[in-house]
């Protein structure tokens, strides 16, 4: 089905074609079908299905049809990063509507965000925290809100906004005076008890199940010891030189070691943690997707909501310890019908994690035996460096005994003890 046969508004539509869409995704087509006639609904669906367009052509187009009064959208989202996606698509797909969109999320200072509100908005996108800061200063105001989303229910459960859901649907009209869209990888417990209790008959929808999301990614799987993974890697990204490639790790003390490993033996990089300063996080995500990063090294904060175009590969240095991590870690890639592979190191570590990933698959994980040419010196085995914790600035630093390096020193606190890695 296309876009052009759901009858929108002319200048939503241009702001769609503006953006390559021609086609309907599956859940697109799903929920359109049921929200552009203002029902309520319940979506369960992964991310990079194209949802995120489909609750905002649905109060795009729907705007005009409701009272003035009751135009107003609020959409809470579980992390800032991705907060900052949807109102970036909002704006791309919106471009030809007189609508303000805003974004707010803690990290940065209220002056800005409270600024926006006083000069209008039509479409607030914010994390939960944040948005109820806001209105018990009395700067975000949740009356008059015609149109509610509540993106990704299970991951700001699992983050425990559940409470603060609560209190924004306590302050929101009433379910009778909203149109309200819930969308969750998964459709029990917290997130079907809010659609039962705080929506109006809303209609359930499926698309696609966990393994279905993973169908076009080109899988790979390697049992390998701790100290050789650094080795094993530097091989793989050698032989594959893939153009953008997100490393995960399940430490963040793990992330900026192999961070630094990396560009020990010359391979630039980025790490991102939940630490980082969200102006921080931003340049870096900003970097990844124009190009100018090649390789972020990562934490599960990256696993969801990150919408990266053309990503080559994905690395899970660590296998995770929630198979449902595996699943949004590897769907970085292989977005919106393109392919793309996903490499597992299994160590001795973490192995005991790959039994569970495989029976959510449905499959088990196809085992490469790497040759031994696949093993590259690591320059940084055996060195010792200074911890630098919640460290926010230098790329550099100098490996005991050894010289400065040749990376982008940008500045950062003191180093503390060293610490040791091999």
């Amino acid at each position: 089905m296309t876009f052009d046969e759901l009858q929108l508004d002319p200048l939503l539509l241009q702001g769609i074609r503006d953006m390559g869409f021609t086609e309907l995704t599956p859940v697109q087509e799903k929920t359109l079908a049921h929200s552009l006639g203002g029902r309520d609904v319940a979506v369960q669906s992964q991310t990079g299905t194209g949802k995120t367009a489909a609750f905002l052509i649905t109060i795009f187009q729907r705007q005009k049809s409701v009272a003035a009064a009751w135009r107003r959208a609020l959409i809470v989202a579980p992390t800032r990063e991705l907060a900052v996606q949807i109102e970036a698509e909002a704006k791309r797909i919106g471009r030809h509507l007189q609508l303000k969109t805003g974004c707010f999320y803690g990290g940065v200072g209220y002056h800005r965000q409270e600024a926006q509100l006083k000069r209008g908005v039509d479409i607030m996108v914010g994390t939960p925290g944040r948005l109820l800061d806001l209105e018990g200063k009395g700067t975000l105001s949740m009356k008059g809100i015609g149109f509610l989303v509540i993106d990704e229910a299970d991951r700001l459960f699992d983050m425990g906004f559940l409470p603060d859901i609560r209190r924004i649907l306590r302050r929101v009209p009433a379910l009778q005076y909203r149109q309200t869209m819930l969308f969750s990888a998964t459709l029990s417990g917290p997130a079907l008890q809010i659609a039962r209790e705080h929506m109006n008959q809303p209609e359930r929808i499926s698309v696609t199940p966990e393994k279905i999301t993973v169908d076009a990614v080109r899988q790979e799987l390697y049992h390998v010891g701790s100290q050789e993974k650094v080795s094993l890697l530097l091989g793989i990204l050698k032989r594959d030189r893939p153009r953008s490639v997100l490393i995960f790790t399940n430490m963040k003390h793990d992330t900026e070691r192999l961070s630094r490993r990396l560009e020990l033996n010359g391979h630039p990089n980025e790490f991102l943690t939940g630490d980082l300063a969200q102006s921080k996080r931003l340049q870096i995500i900003d970097d990844f997707k124009s190009g100018k990063e090649k390789i972020v090294v990562a934490t599960d904060v990256a696993a969801r909501g990150l919408h990266i175009e053309d990503l080559d590969m994905v690395v899970n240095y660590d296998v995770p310890n929630e198979s449902e991590s595996y699943v949004h870690r590897i769907g970085r890639t292989a977005r919106a019908g393109k392919s793309g592979k996903a490499v597992t190191l299994a160590c001795e570590k973490y192995v005991l994690n790959l039994d569970p990933i495989q029976e959510l698959l449905h499959y088990k994980i196809p085992a490469v035996f790497p040759e031994d040419e696949l093993f590259l010196p690591d320059k940084s085995r055996g060195m010792v460096f200074r911890d630098r914790g919640e460290r926010r600035g230098e790329r550099g630093g100098r490996p005991h005994g050894g010289s400065p390096r040749g990376g982008r020193s940008r500045g950062g606190p003191r180093r503390g003890p060293r610490q040791a890695f091999r």
